[in-house]
């Protein structure tokens, strides 16, 4: 199937702006789902068609509406630390109702922005943190259950750093830091890449480029065993 119109929740934040920018630059159809009418500038301004969607008081209709023709969808919504209630309706329900929407309008291919378990390495936590692993848990588990065409993408530590395209990618990496465009510019891929399927990636910065790493993956999810 070839991905042309890519429904990107979560349009206005670090990586959703920047994906929209990617998309936008190679020809593909970005419908960016913001949430706060301040944020539609951002949207725009990434070269995606703005959709305003409140994930926590909007309804499944509502959604399954906005994706509609689609033939994809990245959640990479978040609340961004703004407390365990958030967490919960967004980083949490929100997901799960995005999953119901993609099901009912039938957009199949999904790629979910998660969080690697080692998140939290080398520092001491917070009730607020250690919730927000569990819910970004429960959701890797919700999505493997969705029964869509699901790709789930755990980026190491999130910088600002300006990327270079190139990144260590695996089933298993080892934990390190990655910048936003990188990351962005991962999930664009394998949006291009159905041979990458229902398989939760770990991406982090390392040597080789967005493409070859992707095909890593590929490989070994397919290789033939002994």
């Amino acid at each position: 199937m070839v991905i042309v119109r890519v429904a990107v929740i979560g349009a206005a934040g670090g990586i959703g702006s920047r994906l929209c920018r990617i998309l936008a630059e190679r020809g593909d159809d970005a419908v960016g789902v913001f949430r706060r009418a301040e944020q539609a500038e951002t949207v725009n301004a990434a070269g995606a068609t703005g959709r305003q969607f409140d994930l926590i008081e909007g309804s499944d209709g509502d959604l399954e509406e906005i994706l509609e023709g689609c033939d994809a969808v990245v959640f990479t919504a978040g609340a961004h630390g703004t407390g365990e209630d958030q967490t919960t309706l967004i980083d949490g329900k929100g997901l799960e109702k995005a999953l119901r929407a993609a099901q009912e309008a039938k957009v199949y291919r999904l790629v979910v922005v998660s969080a690697m378990p080692e998140a939290a390495r080398g520092r001491e936590t917070t009730p607020s943190f250690e919730h927000y692993m569990k819910t970004k848990k429960r959701g890797d588990t919700v999505t493997t259950g969705s029964g869509l065409d699901w790709v789930i993408v755990r980026p190491g530590r999130l910088t600002d750093d300006e990327g270079n395209g190139r990144v260590t990618a695996g089933l298993a990496v080892e934990y390190g830091d990655i910048p936003r465009d990188d990351v962005a510019l991962f999930v664009a891929e394998v949006l291009r890449t159905p041979k990458l399927s229902r398989a939760i990636v770990e991406v982090t910065d390392g040597p080789e480029t967005v493409q070859e790493a992707v095909g890593t993956v590929v490989e070994l999810l397919h290789q033939e065993l002994p």
